[in-house]
């Protein structure tokens, strides 16, 4: 089989899975839609749930949503920059509009498989920077571990300040502990976790893994990590470095937030719940299907659902921040850097290192 066929049978199954979980949730909201309806005694002809959705799509308030995507290009803007001083230790300097355009190319990527970003961005960077692929992986590796680490102070952040209300809301919904509670306790849980870290263990230890094509990969992805860290720590102003992580993070919290403001539903709740559900749908972002569709709107209305908000107007929430930035403005901002980026390189051969790019 091809590795364009590969390639291709991959892109379905990411994008079914994203699709199916979308419509299984526009499903379930549809057929509660209609129950109420029956409830509050409106004609089933009166009662349709996309019209709705496009109702709810017509209300938004634009200037909201354009403030939102200056949030989000600022952010990309200073990831961009951030990215930019990881090489100078390792003896390149890269351009902004390099920098910048291949990071908009992976953001479209990720639309169609996810992590394919990941695949394309150090290799387009590669091509127009003369620097090595593994070193350019490694740099963002190290970018992911950054994520990671700044994920999981916002998710402490959001549990020290709404641990009552998240421990309430879990209590008052006897399903969710139904469903979690027997996993958590039973043993083989536990047991299974343990078979999986020991075989994983032993498997990268072993002369068959290492010497495979895996683990040559493998490997040289802990190599390119470690070279990744080792820009980190050799910046020349790592204040600048640490400022524009927290900025990265910041804007982003911001989009959720500001987007509360973009729909009526939502426009009158606080800050704090809007770092909760933030956090909840940066973990939707994580499951592997494209641009999050479909666990993104899942963990969005479940982060909703916490503060009171009716799930089908926490569904077109979901649906109004996603097309606004996981549609509209990677596939717009990733298709002109996809068209840019060969013509502002037109006459760069780009710029060899002081040092072996190998």
């Amino acid at each position: 089989m091809g590795d364009k066929v590969k390639a291709f049978l991959k892109f379905l199954v990411f994008f079914a899975s994203g699709g199916i979980i979308l419509y299984l949730l526009y499903r379930s909201q549809a057929n509660a839609f209609a129950e109420q309806c029956l409830i509050d005694g409106i004609p089933s002809d009166d009662c349709n749930y996309f019209q709705k959705i496009m109702t709810d799509f017509r209300s938004v308030k634009i200037a909201w949503l354009l403030l939102v995507i200056l949030m989000y290009m600022a952010s990309n803007i200073s990831r961009a920059a951030r990215w930019m001083m990881m090489f100078k230790p390792l003896g390149h300097t890269v351009k902004f509009k390099n920098a910048l355009g291949t990071l908009m190319i992976g953001y479209f990527a990720n639309l169609g498989l996810p992590r394919l970003g990941e695949v394309l961005r150090p290799v387009a960077l590669s091509r127009y920077e003369k620097i090595s692929v593994e070193k350019v992986v490694g740099t963002i590796v190290a970018e992911r571990a950054l994520d990671v680490i700044m994920l999981l102070l916002f998710i402490g952040l959001a549990l020290l300040l709404e641990y009552d209300r998240l421990w309430s809301y879990i209590l008052e919904n006897q399903a969710i502990l139904d469903k979690v509670m027997p996993i958590l306790t039973s043993p083989l849980f536990y047991i299974l976790i343990l078979i999986f870290a020991v075989s994983g263990i032993l498997l990268i230890r072993s002369a068959w893994f290492k010497k495979s094509k895996l683990g040559v990969k493998v490997f040289g992805l802990v190599h390119g990590l470690m070279e990744g860290i080792k820009s980190i720590f050799n910046l020349e102003r790592p204040s600048l470095f640490i400022l524009h992580t927290v900025f990265i993070w910041v804007m982003y919290f911001l989009m959720t937030r500001l987007c509360f403001y973009a729909f009526e539903p939502t426009a009158g709740l606080s800050l704090v719940a809007g770092l909760m559900v933030f956090v909840f749908g940066t973990l939707g972002i994580v499951f592997p299907s494209p641009g999050g569709m479909g666990s993104y709107h899942a963990l969005i209305m479940a982060g909703l659902a916490i503060y009171g908000v009716e799930q089908a107007d926490s569904f077109s929430y979901a649906n109004i921040i996603f097309f606004t930035i996981q549609l509209f403005c990677n596939v717009f901002f990733g298709l002109l850097a996809y068209i840019l980026l060969p013509l502002l390189n037109k006459n760069y051969e780009g710029e060899l290192s002081t040092q072996n790019t190998n």
